[in-house]
């Protein structure tokens, strides 16, 4: 069968490429097509646009942005329209894939799959009339959402957590001594601190410079940049200006085996930080920081921004946001992380519960099983 993914940015990529290689274990005759990037790339197919010329986010880069986005969609359109799958398979990038759910839908039969659903209960709720309206079968990696679709009347499929796969495969092949991770990559003998600041040129801009001046006081640790994906090394120097702090790239998962601590800009990093049991502190800046807080209290359905916390229900992690994302906070609360030893444990213990909370590795194989079982049924 074929199949016709859109993903746009690199979380995407990576979730996407592990269910394109479960699909191909289903059906040995699948044929791919997407939006997406290198991992995806590779596992075989024709990639039409790369996630990295899509990632807009913010309101001002996106207006500034506009005729790029709208010319990417209207190629979108068209080619799915050209290439007539048999299904179309959306992951997440929810701005970008319920417009394209919207138009495929009135014009075609195409089915519309959506795996790793949009964060609705987050923001937009009102959303859910789209999803119902234009998602044929929509695949959940986060326990909670089962919950929150069902009280509007909305089955979903819950799969389990594709991070869940991606860091217990990894653990599993990791054999090197921290020296030789230490001496592969140049660093010093000092305990590792992480910081990953996100995947888009907005959120590293907007985050990296006040987690270094955070970290930085801390001399008998050294700073080590998670490179994201799709950002180069020159983006990078423009942000660190004189700052000599180590990059690496495509080694997140290696430099968290190794690491003390982490400051982490919210998203699927806060979840892989959390199952590599590295104690971590949420920081994710935002203009006009006062303004966001309120409207964070005032209108946001959930009590938290991080994965961590949302799916144990509580406050495992501290999450500095808005007006309380500042030098001053980051720097006392990895303190708190570095040097208070019941503080560190108390936090490992709640990502124990997290990691229950997901249930079983094996996300992208049960969803491609009822992928295609699906479609099966439909064919018939």
């Amino acid at each position: 069968m074929k199949y016709y993914l859109i993903v746009g940015e690199a979380s995407g990529d990576l979730h996407a490429s592990q269910l394109m290689e479960a699909l191909k274990k289903e059906d040995d005759q699948a044929d791919f097509r997407f939006f997406g990037g290198d991992m995806m790339q590779n596992v075989g197919g024709t990639l039409v646009k790369h996630y990295r010329d899509l990632a807009y986010m913010g309101f001002i880069p996106v207006l500034l942005h506009l005729r790029t986005i709208l010319a990417n969609m209207k190629r979108c359109r068209e080619d799915i329209i050209s290439w007539q799958p048999d299904v179309l398979i959306l992951v997440d990038y929810p701005g970008f894939n319920l417009k394209i759910a919207s138009y495929i839908k009135s014009q075609t039969n195409i089915p519309v799959y959506y795996y790793i659903s949009p964060k609705i209960w987050a923001w937009k709720e009102y959303r859910i009339k789209n999803i119902k309206r234009d998602i044929d079968e929509l695949f959940s990696i986060l326990p909670f959402e089962v919950d929150f679709f069902k009280k509007h009347q909305y089955a979903v499929h819950y799969v389990g957590n594709p991070t869940l796969d991606e860091v217990e495969a990894f653990r599993k092949g990791y054999s090197e001594s921290k020296t030789d991770f230490l001496r592969e990559n140049e660093l010093s003998s000092k305990p590792i601190i992480a910081l990953l600041a996100g995947s888009r040129k907005q959120e590293i801009k907007d985050n990296l410079p006040d987690m270094i001046k955070a970290a930085s006081i801390f001399n008998d640790y050294q700073l080590v940049i998670a490179g994201a994906p799709g950002i180069t090394r020159d983006y990078y120097d423009s942000v660190l200006g004189s700052s000599d702090v180590k990059i690496l790239f495509g080694e997140t998962y290696r430099l968290l085996m190794n690491s003390e601590a982490a400051l982490v800009t919210s998203g699927t990093a806060t979840l892989e930080t959390a199952l590599f049991g590295v104690p971590q502190a949420v920081c994710y800046h935002t203009p006009i920081g006062k303004v966001i807080a309120f409207l964070k209290k005032h209108l946001l359905k959930v009590k938290y921004i991080s994965l961590v916390n949302l799916v144990a229900d509580y406050e495992v992690v501290k999450e500095l946001v808005a007006d309380t994302m500042t030098v001053n906070g980051i720097r006392a609360e990895l303190e708190r992380i570095l040097h208070d030893n019941h503080y560190r444990e108390k936090m490992l213990s709640g990502y124990a519960t997290v990691a229950k909370y997901l249930g079983e590795p094996g996300a992208p194989d049960k969803a491609a099983n009822k992928m295609v079982n699906l479609l099966k049924v439909k064919k018939s």
